[in-house]
């Protein structure tokens, strides 16, 4: 546990939270900033900053967890049209606990969420790039 992370402090109690489901490996809570109404967090119990440090059956527990509870939303009395995974991995891909964490929220059309893409994402690169991208990643193990 690391004590100044507020995913710990509500793991330990110090903070209160409402959980829907806590076991051995993961707890999830709701999200008090939430994207829509129903927006959850799991949460691993052992705190680990990068989804790269979380061990792989903790990882693939979050993932399960997050398909058990797009189920619940979406059986719920919770407006939901779709259900959104994120994961964010890193300050420059939006994580702001530095706790590894997978949020799973409802979407419903006009919600207001959305991504933004740079203006350059409508240009395709060139196919040799993403070769040359391609082949760099399969070369590291």
């Amino acid at each position: 546990m690391d004590s100044n992370c507020i995913f710990c402090k509500i793991l330990n109690g110090d903070v209160p939270s409402q959980i829907i489901h806590r076991d051995e490996k993961c707890v999830v809570f709701m999200d008090i900033q939430p994207v829509n109404p129903g927006h959850l967090l799991i949460v691993p119990i052992k705190h680990y900053s990068f989804v790269s440090d979380v061990p792989d059956d903790v990882v693939s527990h979050m993932m399960l967890l997050g398909k058990k509870m797009g189920i619940k939303l979406r059986k719920s009395q919770i407006k939901c049209e779709g259900v959104n995974f994120f994961l964010a991995d890193g300050e420059a891909a939006m994580q702001e606990v530095m706790h590894s964490h997978l949020h799973v929220f409802p979407r419903y059309a006009g919600d207001g969420f959305g991504l933004k893409f740079s203006p350059d994402y409508y240009n395709k690169p060139p196919w040799d790039s993403i070769v040359a991208v391609g082949e760099n990643l399969k070369s590291i193990n």
